[in-house]
């Protein structure tokens, strides 16, 4: 079946093969990698000529968390309907890929948080009871005469409150800033891993429908080779044809009826990869109810293309931040020279127990000026400088991997679309081919080895036609991805609209 190889070699790998998630400045998973249309590929099974490969990939592949989910629910008893929308939701609510992320993002609301709070106020409050006894001439070097050398033991309480707060210090005011713009770079990485989800559920959709196609065409090719095996053995008994041409049509029933089963068995097993990355209940069953014909799209031109994709991808967004938290870190770095400014201040009671306590205060005004900090700050800025250097260069790699996607999608949207319409020909030819084959085996002008040519050739063809289409609409959904806006048009585009 070289359909299903050729579906598992066009079926997501692209958000996988440079590797799914990303490291960020704050030492956490960001943004997936960007998405590369050419490897589409292995997420849902092996290709049969590509085992040895993909078993070296095999665990890589089965730790992505794109291609699992969380189960959730109750199973039902009787199959349940899913609709591609459905689907989608829930893929955006229990795929893994898309809880890690979000995840992510909690961890740099923390991260920032931990930034501003070296603006903020601290207040911490002390109560102390203890006892002393004081050596005055220890303490002194002196003896007063009339006082006695030891004094206590005697009680001490202390209860206060302490504030600190920085009224300048613009290493910390840049360190927060940076912080903020991680943030926001790990809010466009939560969008970007829900880009992810739903082109991994669509995909994974539109595989379950090209899956049914074929079983249905399977049960098809099997009930005409049914038909052509009762044929020949109804003419051999008249005397009209020979034995080698009965063997010869059981031998292509049989051929069919493996095909169909192998047809069936990969269709449970792509619903089983959608039921996980889209968490349902372990073993819930389904039905899919959507359905997706050929719809010719047409799209906007390049450039517009091109300038949506720059404005709307999530994950571009996401390194721009990135290249601004560098830019500020650097700042942060260069300000531990400046001086900061602090204000500290206390106030409790103070005295020998509870009873007797008064209140005292103290207040201070700060100033820190580094004089030389044996060449830290020198260390920093370096360090810096080279994170902000590899984000900038993140970045021109990803607008250029941007326009190579982009262009590569009009460009299969393009060759899909005429692929579609070949192979739709080609059915109707071997589809009329095979009704001519069969009546000249009627008439007996021929055996029926021209029949079994001709029954091969529309099976070959009803393939070749199932995966144009599942690839012309992979084209479509491939060109909302790089677009960015896949998750909000994806049932537009494969509309045609």
């Amino acid at each position: 079946m070289w359909f299903r190889t050729w579906a598992r070699g066009m079926l997501l790998v692209a958000p996988f093969c440079g590797g799914l998630i990303a490291s960020a400045q704050y030492s956490a998973p960001a943004t997936p990698a960007p998405y590369n249309p050419i490897a589409l590929a292995q997420v849902t099974g092996t290709p049969r000529t590509t085992v040895q490969a993909a078993q070296s990939n095999y665990q890589t592949l089965s730790q992505n968390p794109y291609l699992g989910g969380v189960p959730s629910g109750k199973v039902s008893p009787t199959p349940v309907s899913l609709s591609l929308d459905e689907a989608v939701a829930l893929g955006l609510k229990h795929n893994l890929g898309g809880v890690l992320a979000t995840d992510v993002v909690a961890d740099a609301q923390g991260q920032r948080w931990q930034a501003l709070s070296q603006l903020l106020p601290h207040v911490v409050t002390d109560t102390g009871f203890g006892v002393h006894q004081i050596d005055l001439k220890a303490q002194i070097g002196l003896s007063i005469p009339g006082v006695p050398r030891i004094i206590g033991p005697f009680g001490y309480f202390d209860s206060r409150a302490y504030l600190t707060q920085s009224v300048f210090d613009w290493e910390s005011i840049e360190q927060e800033r940076s912080s903020e713009a991680e943030l926001k770079s790990a809010v466009f990485g939560s969008k970007d891993a829900r880009e992810l989800v739903v082109l991994v559920i669509v995909s994974n959709y539109l595989l379950v429908i090209a899956d049914e196609s074929e079983v249905e065409s399977a049960k098809s090719q099997q009930d005409t080779a049914k038909t052509l095996f009762q044929q020949a053995s109804d003419q051999k008994t008249a005397g009209v044809a020979s034995a080698v041409d009965v063997l010869r049509s059981q031998v292509e029933l049989e051929s069919r009826e493996q095909k169909l089963i192998l047809a069936q068995n990969e269709l449970a097993k792509q619903k089983l990869v959608l039921a996980r990355a889209i968490g349902l209940p372990l073993g819930q069953k389904f039905e899919i109810t959507t359905r997706v014909p050929y719809e010719e799209l047409t799209p906007p031109s390049l450039d517009q293309a091109l300038q949506s994709a720059y404005k709307a991808r999530p994950d571009f967004q996401s390194q721009l931040n990135q290249v601004r938290s560098a830019e500020l870190a650097r700042h942060a770095a260069s300000a531990e020279r400046y001086p900061s400014l602090g204000a500290e201040t206390d106030y409790g009671l103070s005295g020998v127990n509870p009873g007797t306590s008064h209140g005292t205060v103290d207040a201070a005004v700060t100033l820190r000026i580094p004089i030389f900090q044996g060449g830290r700050v020198h260390g920093d800025v370096l360090r810096a400088d080279a994170s902000l250097t590899r984000a900038r260069q993140r970045l021109e790699d990803l607008r250029a991997k941007i326009d190579q996607e982009v262009r590569d999608a009009f460009l299969d949207l393009q060759a899909t679309a005429q692929e579609v319409s070949v192979e739709k020909s080609a059915v109707t030819l071997a589809t009329r081919t095979l009704e001519q084959s069969r009546d000249r085996f009627s008439s007996g002008v021929t055996d029926n080895v021209e029949v079994v040519q001709a029954q091969d050739a529309l099976a070959i063809a009803a393939d070749a036609y199932i995966a144009s289409l599942y690839s012309y609409n992979l084209s479509k959904i491939s060109l909302a991805r790089a677009t960015g806006v896949l998750e909000s048009q994806y049932s537009a585009y494969l509309r045609g609209n």
